[in-house]
């Protein structure tokens, strides 16, 4: 492909009013970098140590690290709904990974506005390459029906289990691969090539690539084979999940290769002429998982907290955050601002002028970024509701957080209170010593939510 040179990213409307001059610039790219099923202490800028991660290391160096960013859910549909939506989970359509009978996910109906069909209002070129997971072709779901002009991936959370698929989605066509193709490379190229394709636009680009997702498999394990002992593991350790001998290795190399993509990404940008206005954001989508024979304690994937995907604990909802944004964000800033996927919606909002909508949940992360401390809104409370594992509830509140489990049986509810400034790990269980603590954050729950058709306590996993 012959790549056309732009030059166009900064033109300048001077208005004159006697010698004042205003400068419109255009509007800033937005580059979001979603991975699946990360931990928070798999990247170097987190504490990993065994794991080399140089351009994501890079990346918050010379940007910004939050240091208390919380996914949109545990797993992940619902996360991606959060992230798009600006919704939490107790208002958000998309509470749980259920699928449909043609075998894809839940579909966002009409109603329900992502962030892509808001930056479209502003003239931005928008796709996601990756895992999608809220719908399928020819449903009010479909990306291509939720702003976004061009797909290229896995629709289905299911197929997203495997690298090498029989087929790919482009748009809402198949693409044959017939298993001979690893789909991650084949989705960066995607993603790169529209990029290309579509500079002289402001660009909305969502990478929601599928590695380290179990299971684990990836081509080229040379860097990291023999690095360190194996598991001896049974075919229970693997769970639905291919048997792989070499899982630590695996796991490793895929978050290189991460972390590579990253670089990719840098690159391709600086190439365009187009960095300096463009905001990159890296997160994952929930906890690290623990299937396909990976061991978060090996790695120390989740650093100090507990639990991993599908726990309300820190470590299946706490993740790495890291936003990188040239002449705006002050290279090398750490904060504890305490946000969450649903604040993606609206911080974009702030940036492009666009109208936030009201049933928004979310707050604008905007000041924080900008180093304005004293002008930067906080949440009341952090939410969340998860339909898997009896159900489970939680709810953050200064502090102290509730996590209630098997809301499915009464006989079996049973509630935990922990205390986050003084015990990040959540190993002390207060509900016996402060039951007026847990009084007021089960009713501040309670008034957190709204009644969903599609999940209902009492029709958990």
């Amino acid at each position: 492909m012959i790549q056309k040179p732009v030059y166009a990213l900064s033109f300048c409307v001077l208005v004159t009013t006697g010698i004042n001059a205003t400068v419109k610039k255009q509007s800033p790219n937005i580059i979001f970098i979603l991975v699946d099923d990360m931990g928070i202490g798999d990247a170097g800028c987190y504490g990993q140590e065994q794991i080399k991660t140089p351009n994501i290391d890079k990346l918050a160096s010379s940007g910004m690290l939050f240091s208390q960013h919380y996914s949109g859910s545990t797993v992940s549909a619902p996360s991606r709904c959060a992230l798009l939506t600006g919704k939490h989970t107790g208002h958000g359509y998309v509470r749980g990974n259920i699928g449909s009978k043609e075998g894809f996910d839940l579909a966002l109906p009409s109603e329900e506005i992502t962030v892509a069909e808001l930056l479209k209002q502003k003239g931005y070129a928008t796709a996601c390459v990756g895992k999608w997971g809220l719908g399928g072709p020819n449903t009010t779901g479909s990306p291509v029906n939720k702003g976004f002009d061009y797909f290229f991936g896995y629709l289905s959370q299911a197929d997203a289990h495997h690298y090498y698929p029989d087929y790919l989605f482009e748009n809402e066509q198949k693409v044959q691969l017939d298993g001979k193709v690893y789909s991650h490379f084949m989705i960066m190229d995607k993603g790169i090539e529209f990029m290309r394709k579509n500079a002289a636009k402001p660009l909305f680009m969502y990478f929601a690539i599928t590695p380290p997702h179990a299971d684990l498999d990836y081509p080229d394990i040379s860097q990291y084979d023999g690095k360190f002992e194996e598991p001896k593991l049974t075919k229970k350790d693997y769970g639905s999940f291919l048997n792989n001998p070499k899982p630590r290795a695996t796991y490793a190399s895929m978050i290189t290769e991460i972390d590579k993509n990253v670089g990719q990404i840098i690159s391709e940008l600086k190439a365009l002429n187009l960095l300096d206005n463009t905001i990159i954001i890296f997160s994952s989508d929930n906890g690290v998982h623990n299937v396909g024979g990976h061991d978060p304690e090996f790695f120390n994937s989740n650093s100090q907290f507990r639990g991993c995907k599908r726990d309300l604990y820190e470590g299946g909802i706490r993740t790495p955050f890291i936003v990188n944004w040239p002449k705006v964000v002050k290279p090398g800033t750490k904060t504890n601002h305490i946000s969450a996927f649903w604040d993606f919606l609206p911080t974009v909002c702030d940036i492009t002028g666009i109208v936030k909508p009201s049933n928004s949940d979310g707050i604008s992360y905007l000041p924080a970024l900008k180093g304005k401390t004293k002008k930067q809104k906080n949440h009341e409370y952090i939410y969340y509701e998860f339909f898997e594992m009896g159900g489970k509830q939680s709810i953050l509140k200064d502090g102290w957080k509730l996590v209630r489990l098997n809301l499915n049986n009464p006989n079996k509810q049973t509630e935990e209170l922990y205390h986050l400034d003084n015990d990040i790990s959540e190993t002390t269980n207060l509900i016996t010593k402060f039951p007026q603590k847990g009084y007021e954050l089960r009713n501040l729950a309670a008034k957190a939510r709204t009644e969903s058709s599609q999940f209902k306590w009492g029709q958990a996993k």
